[in-house]
This record gives structure tokens, C-alpha cells and sequence, in this order.
């Protein structure tokens, strides 16, 4: 089973309620996780949650350098391969930082592992996390990515990593690119071509 497979199977069934319902909100633009409306009021929406709305997209949160981190992070986490982009051409990095405005209880957690992630890299490559090269990012990475190998003193990673991996596949799996990745194509109205053949002779009413 691939990293992609894995989140699927794992990734969606351990992001937290509130995460996955604000990914859900409805949205404008292309890819639905990632970018929230900024339209006039909708049904059902009351204009101070419109308002609300509005000033999260135009607040910034997260410093340059720390963008980029997440970023490469989270291509990392979802790379982009033969079947379907990765987790920044789906707007992940853009997701992340509307939920850690929207639900304040990511900040510290977020911000703080980022720090750590950088002080780890410089006291073993004297250089920022963004700034290491390939294989030196995989080997921090696989260090706090796998919690039941990981050393005791990778603690603090391995919590911000999960968080980190939890935000990317709740991003990627409700943006346009994900939910094709899935294959998810919901209700096909006027698509109904009866019950297929393959089950009506499993049945024997193949005549019927």
C-alpha cells in the first residue's frame, strides 16, 4: 500500500470533527478545500458568519518561511504522482493556514512544531528545514513520521507531524483534486441504467 493509499485508509478516518466539517463548508473557486467563500450571504448563512468569514481570508497567520515549510511538508506527506497532483497543487499549504485562523487551537501546536522542526535541522545540518536538501528533509521527516519507531525524544515531532499529516490529507481529500483522486462521484441523477447484469445473475433473475 502506497503513502496515498494509506492516507485514504488511515489520513480522513483521524482528522478531528471540527477539522473535517470547516473543510467542508461551502466554498468558491476551483478546489473546494482550500479556498472559502467571499461572496455576498448564501441561504442559510447569516451575514456575520459571511463577515467572520471574509476577515479570516484577509487576516495572514503564517510567516513566508513558514509557508514554504509547510508546503514542503506537505508534498512530502502527498506527493504528486502518474494518477493525480500533489498536496500543493491542490492548495493545501492555502487550506492550512484558513484552518489554523478558523479553529485558533492549531496555532500554538502548528507554530511551535515548525520551530522545532527547524531547530532539529539546524543542529544536524546547520541550515532551516526548506533549506536542506531532499534526502537530508526525508531522513528528518522519517524520524517522526512513524510514532510507534520514533525515539523518545522525537515526542514533540511526532505530535506535530501527526497534526501536520491530519490538516494535509483533510485539505487534499476535500479539495477538486482530491476528491477525484478518490474517485468519489456522488449522485449521478438520470444516470440509472437498472440493476447490472453481473448482480442480476448473481441473483438468477438475469430472465426476470
Amino acid at each position: 500500500m502506497n503513502r496515498r493509499d494509506s492516507l485514504k485508509a488511515l489520513g480522513l478516518t483521524t482528522i478531528s470533527t471540527a477539522v473535517l466539517l470547516d473543510a467542508c463548508k461551502p466554498k468558491t473557486g476551483e478546489e473546494t478545500g482550500s479556498e472559502a467563500s467571499a461572496a455576498a450571504p448564501e441561504a442559510g448563512r447569516q451575514q456575520w458568519e459571511v463577515d467572520r468569514e471574509k476577515k479570516l481570508m484577509a487576516d495572514k497567520y503564517f510567516t513566508d518561511h513558514e509557508m514554504a515549510t509547510i508546503t514542503v511538508l506537505g508534498d512530502i506527506i502527498i506527493p504528486k504522482d502518474e494518477k493525480s497532483g500533489s498536496a500543493s497543487d491542490a492548495k493545501v499549504p492555502e487550506f492550512i493556514e484558513f484552518i489554523v485562523k478558523d479553529i485558533p487551537d492549531h496555532q500554538l501546536p502548528m507554530r511551535g512544531g515548525l520551530k522545532w522542526l527547524d531547530m532539529q535541522c539546524f543542529n544536524r545540518y546547520e541550515k532551516s528545514f526548506v533549506d536542506c536538501s531532499h534526502d537530508q528533509q526525508i531522513e528528518m521527516v522519517t524520524e517522526i513520521a512513524y510514532p510507534a519507531k520514533a525515539k523518545p525524544e522525537m515526542a514533540q515531532g511526532v505530535a506535530f507531524f501527526n497534526r501536520m499529516r491530519d490538516l494535509t490529507a483533510s485539505g487534499f481529500f476535500t479539495s477538486k483534486i482530491g476528491i477525484a483522486d478518490i474517485g468519489y462521484v456522488g449522485n449521478q441523477p438520470n444516470k440509472w441504467t437498472g440493476v447490472p447484469e453481473d448482480v442480476l445473475k448473481q441473483y438468477g433473475m438475469e430472465n426476470v
